[in-house]
Formats: structure tokens, sequence, C-alpha cells
């Protein structure tokens, strides 16, 4: 007689976990992508991370260090975690994995075979058997085609196509316009803020840290403007009085004159709009235009040949 299988477990709080996590990491994949890190980068910075706070956890709970129970909590293979602790830098990105595009820009700058008598980057012809862009993405994308890594280029105003197929190179680094470094950190630092808030709120037994949403599902796309404006003004008022409140704490330790310890304390108000494209956004797709068509040249003396 054949025993039926027995369904798995329901593990209702994994699964919220996991959903939850879906919506945390789409955001953080546009911005990998805009930036230029591959999942393979990413894979690996979760991964260190993950052992690295394992282990700080472990230490905290239990007074001493265990790859064994570090192990246990991440998933990973012992050999890994011990491997990973005994990285000394946090996390090291290597070439392997790294993104075509930067390893194309990257070779352009650095290759002599593609720089000009100056030393600069040449001016490249889009297709050639020698010194052109078509071999230079051959060689240092790791098999994209030309046209793919042209277009991709082009989009992110990386390089800038001229006039008789050729392509100039604008930019070393593959990211979107618009995008510096203090914005980038300010993403990583806000959203570590809000995430530590929520996650705090998930255990604590006391009074929680204030946490709040007002929305709607079906605000008319008319009105929405002036929400964006007047939440604005009302969101720039708010932080105003509490920027002055949070002052008053620290003029009250100063004149107390007392040692004490010291946190941080914050809050962050922020406007959030779901279907609504953004004037960049419309901008970047009318810039964009309609893809120009490109052939390949054949050589004068293959031509006569015919």
């Amino acid at each position: 007689m054949r025993i039926p299988h027995e369904p798995r477990a329901h593990d209702p709080f994994k699964e919220s976990t996991i959903s939850a996590l879906r919506r945390v990491i789409d955001p953080l994949i546009d911005l990998m992508f805009d930036s230029g890190i591959t999942v393979q980068e990413f894979s690996q910075l979760v991964r260190d991370r993950a052992v690295r706070s394992a282990a700080a956890r472990v230490v905290r709970e239990s007074g001493r260090s265990s790859k064994s129970r570090i192990a246990i909590l991440t998933g990973l293979a012992r050999a890994e975690v011990a491997r990973i602790l005994d990285t000394n830098e946090a996390w090291v990105s290597s070439r392997v994995g790294q993104h075509p595009a930067r390893r194309v820009l990257a070779a352009w700058y650095d290759n002599q075979r593609f720089l000009g008598a100056d030393g600069d980057p040449a001016v490249l012809p889009i297709f050639g058997r020698r010194k052109s862009f078509e071999q230079l993405v051959a060689t240092h994308s790791g098999g994209i085609p030309v046209r793919a890594m042209l277009d991709q280029l082009a989009q992110i105003s990386a390089v800038e196509i001229l006039p008789g197929q050729r392509v100039k190179v604008k930019s070393r680094v593959p990211i979107f316009k618009g995008m510096t470094c203090s914005a980038i950190a300010n993403v990583g630092e806000r959203t570590s803020d809000l995430l530590s808030t929520l996650k705090s709120n998930l255990r604590t037994r006391s009074t929680p840290l204030f946490e709040g949403t007002a929305f709607v599902c079906d605000a008319d796309l008319g009105a929405v403007p002036l929400l964006r404006r007047q939440i604005g003004e009302q969101g720039a008022a708010f932080i105003d009085g509490a920027t002055s409140l949070l002052a008053r704490s620290r003029s009250r330790i100063r004149r107390s004159g007392k040692e004490s310890s010291h946190c941080r304390v914050g809050v962050s108000v922020y406007y959030f709009e779901d279907g609504v494209a953004t004037e960049s956004a419309i901008e970047t797709s009318t810039d964009r235009g309609r893809r120009k068509n490109l052939q390949r040249q054949r050589s004068k003396s293959k031509a006569s040949d015919n």
C-alpha cells in the first residue's frame, strides 16, 4: 500500500518574511542596475554581511564566537563562514562577477590598445577587426553583443555616438547621470534607519518607536501635484519643529555639565507615489528617441571584387 507524502509544514512567519523581503529587494535591485552592480557582487555582499552579522549576534547572545552556530544561522557551510571571517576587509569586489559595462569602460581607459597618441581613450569606430568598439566589447564584456553594449552605454550617457559610426567614451563609470555618491549613501542611511525602526517594533514589549503611514489607493492623478506640494510643505514644517526639539535636548546636556551616554535619535518624513511617471522618467524616455540603425561597413577592396 502506497503511503501518501506528508504535506510540507506551513510556516506563516517564513512566508510573510519572504514576501516582505521581496518588496524590500526590488528597489535595491533597481539601485544595483543604475549603479552597475551585478547579481554576483550583490550575492557576495549579502553572504559577507550575513556572516558578520551572525557572528556579532552569536557573541552578543552567548558571550563567545562559534563558527558552527554562525553556519546554522546563515545556512552556509562552516568552511565558507571561516573563509569570510578570515578575510580582513569586510567585502572586496573582485574582478570576477564585475559588471560587463564597467569592464569595458575600464579597459577603454587603461588598455594601451584602445588609447590615442595622447594617452586618452581613443574615439573608436563601432565596427572593425582591430582598434574598434566591437573588439573592445568582444575582449572585455564576456560575450555581450556589441549593439546591446552600445545601447546600454549610450542610454546612461557613458558614451557618445558620433557621425560616421564612431563612438567616444564620456565616463569611466557606468551609472545614470544625476546620481552622486552622497545621494546613494543617503539611500543606505535612510533605508537602514526605517528598517531598524520597523524591526525593533516587531520585538519590543514596551512602547514601540513611532512609525505611521497615511495613504489612499484611489487618488485622482490630477490632484497628485497639489498633494505632493502641500505634503512637502507640511513635512518641511514638521521637520523644522523636530529639529528644534532635538537641538533643545543637546543644549540641556551642555548646561548640566555632566558626563552622560549619547545615542543617535532622529525622525524622517517621506512621501511616496505608485503608478505615477516622474518627470525624469518622461525626459529619459523622450530623449532616448528611436534606435538608430547601424550597419557594418564593407571594405572598398571587397566591394570592388564583387
